[in-house]
């Protein structure tokens, strides 16, 4: 089992922690939503709950809770750029379908 960041991702989440003063890395999770069932959920982790799962790439913690692991194990979290857009990207091995926007996926 393994969440994993591409050099861009860890570079911006090492950035703002270090912007914001603090905090212990990044941490994932998936809610129910969208029009294909679930949702990434993207923020910075502060502490590490019991139960959480925490790994560590390029030199950032990535902190997830272990029924979120079950849905985006292996998942390669990127951040992009384009134009004036810029958002964490998700590469997950298992979805298997997306919603037409790219806001949701199911498995």
């Amino acid at each position: 089992m393994a969440i994993s960041l591409t050099e861009s991702a860890a570079e911006r989440v090492s950035t703002y922690l270090k912007k914001r003063g603090g905090g212990l890395g990044l941490r994932l999770g998936v809610t129910k939503t969208g029009c294909s069932g679930y949702s990434y959920v993207i923020n910075y982790a502060d502490a590490v709950d019991s139960g959480d799962i925490v790994f560590e790439d390029r030199g950032v913690k990535i902190v997830i809770d272990p029924e979120a692991l079950k849905l985006i194990d292996g998942t390669e979290v990127d951040f992009v750029k384009n134009g004036l857009n810029e958002a964490f990207s998700f590469r997950n091995p298992n979805v298997t379908g997306e919603c037409g926007c790219g806001e949701s996926f199911n498995i």
